[in-house]
């Protein structure tokens, strides 16, 4: 399947989770067997340009296809986690979202120093998640110079922003406004 028919896979869910947001929902495209299986082949292709020793994820849906794209090129996967979810001594970062404010940590310990790692998540907005989570894994020790979506939203500036930290992004498809 190309990049265009799996787009058709993913769900937009107008007004959430605000007023005028145009959601894009992957649900749709995960569920779907065949669809999945062609992300991953192109995911995996994206990444394998990357030349990565590990592959680092967002929770939640990041870890969808981190994990995934990790077990397929036999690399480590790093999850990045929700504040508190982790049972070991950690590291976090405090950032800001569209909406709020979010925290994200990571074991310190399954990152090797000076390891190129690929950080992945699904959805590419005004990117700060996805700075938040390049500069933990670089406090950590990691290199990250690369970064994969699924979607990008390039009218909300994320893959500006990683440029600007210097960071390659790379996404499966696009998708005009929010």
């Amino acid at each position: 399947m190309s990049p265009e028919d799996l787009k058709a896979l993913v769900r937009t869910v107008p007004d959430f989770p605000a007023r005028g947001i145009q959601f894009r929902d992957i649900t749709t495209l995960i569920a779907h067997g065949q669809g999945l299986a062609a992300t991953m082949d192109h995911l995996v292709a994206y990444a394998s340009k990357a030349d990565v020793a590990a592959i680092a994820g967002i929770e939640a849906r990041g870890f969808i296809f981190g994990a995934a794209i990790a077990a397929r090129m036999g690399l480590g996967f790093i999850p990045l986690r929700k504040a508190g979810k982790l049972p070991v001594p950690s590291i976090g970062i405090d950032y800001d979202l569209e909406y709020g404010k979010a925290r994200i940590e990571l074991d310190p310990g399954a990152v090797d120093e000076g390891g190129r790692v690929l950080l992945v998540d699904d959805l590419l907005a005004t990117g700060g998640t996805a700075k938040a989570g390049a500069a933990l894994l670089r406090q950590a020790g990691a290199v990250v110079d690369h970064a994969l979506f699924v979607i990008d939203l390039p009218e909300l500036g994320g893959g500006n922003l990683l440029r600007e930290n210097g960071i390659e992004v790379s996404a499966l498809m696009q998708f005009a406004g929010h």
